[in-house]
């Protein structure tokens, strides 16, 4: 293939992909956008990111930029149900935002903020050390909220695999959300809600034993996704975990019997709850959950569920069996190890050795 051949196949790629995402441009005033955040017309708490919060000093600092004049970069939003916009890269900015304007606290409520900000250790602005927003001349209260900010909007336009690929990719460099955490922001809905909801269900916490560095990053929740995944559309399944995840929470968005669904996984996870002896699931010697062979018991006490059989005689060292750890191990994203796992475990659990 010649290279002329080539560069306009990639021209053409490149206008097709280009095509999918649809984004829009838009400068409000500071005091326009804590006034959205009070209205919810824009989500500055979105729970994905609730762990990552700014010190009072960080915060004096950016607004000491904002009445310095000083670039600000863009603030990030997606546009979701209802048009309300969710904040995907600006969440501090826009929070100190509203902590600073918020009157006596009471608008700060929305950000989990009790009282206005204080400004302190500024360097260059060493006039405003000392005050709130409300205690400032009233000129300098209008020129502070009529500082223009842009905001960059993803619309409703581009679809729900296009926006997880523009969430990760700003995320990426900065807070590093993990594809869940992106998840969550992008396929919001009823099934959503609902894995969230089992996710902090107190055996599937005792069960899955994390580092502390993954206990809010909704890794549990990814757990309890992959087992409706693995469940329901296990033939789909192509190797490619993450957007095989992503095309289900799409599906089930659509079509799912909460009932009944809820019903098999309390059951799936009270047959693993029991069988663990109420203690987390773990290999010997080891501190955390092998996260890949909890899925596959998971899944196989659901099929079992599903069936009507009885969890039979389990073998104490069940979790050392070596088909289960090779069918779980590095290079096991394929479909044939994925069924290789969900059988093996299926027979642990029906206590055939």
């Amino acid at each position: 293939m010649s290279g002329g051949a080539t560069l306009e196949n990639l021209e053409e790629q490149l206008r097709g992909e280009r095509g999918k995402v649809d984004v829009a441009v838009h400068n409000f005033s500071v005091r326009e956008l804590v006034r959205m955040i009070v209205d919810e017309e824009l989500n500055a708490t979105p729970n994905y990111q609730r762990k990552f919060r700014w010190e009072e000093e960080d915060e004096a600092l950016f607004i000491e930029s904002v009445f310095l004049g000083l670039p600000i970069p863009p603030l990030f939003v997606a546009t979701n149900v209802g048009f309300q916009w969710e904040v995907v890269d600006g969440l501090q900015r826009l929070s100190t935002l509203a902590h600073f304007v918020a009157k006596d606290g009471e608008d700060a409520r929305f950000i989990g903020r009790k009282r206005p900000l204080r400004l302190a250790s500024l360097e260059k602005l060493t006039e405003l050390n000392g005050y709130t927003f409300s205690e400032l001349p009233k000129n300098l209260q209008v020129y502070f909220g009529r500082q223009p900010l842009q905001v960059i909007s993803l619309t409703d336009k581009s679809d729900r695999q296009v926006r997880f690929d523009v969430f990760e990719r700003l995320n990426r460099g900065g807070i590093q959300l993990t594809a869940q955490e992106v998840r969550a922001c992008v396929y919001t809905g009823d099934f959503n809600d609902f894995i969230e909801e089992l996710s902090a269900d107190s055996r599937l916490k005792t069960l899955v034993k994390l580092q502390r560095s993954h206990e809010n990053d909704g890794t549990r929740a990814e757990q309890v996704l992959k087992f409706f995944a693995y469940k329901n559309n296990r033939e789909a399944f192509d190797g490619k975990v993450e957007r095989f995840l992503n095309k289900y929470m799409e599906i089930a968005d659509t079509a799912f019997d909460f009932k009944a669904e809820r019903a098999l996984f309390d059951q799936a996870l009270e047959t693993l709850y029991t069988v663990c002896d109420g203690k987390p699931l773990l290999r010997k010697q080891t501190k955390v959950t092998p996260l890949v062979q909890f899925e596959a018991c998971l899944v196989a006490a659901g099929d079992l569920a599903a069936e009507g059989s009885e969890v039979g005689d389990v073998d104490s060292e069940w979790l050392e069996d070596r088909e289960l750890r090779a069918s779980s191990g590095a290079g096991s994203n394929t479909k044939a190890m994925l069924r290789r796992r969900l059988q093996r475990a299926k027979d642990l659990l029906r206590g055939d050795t």
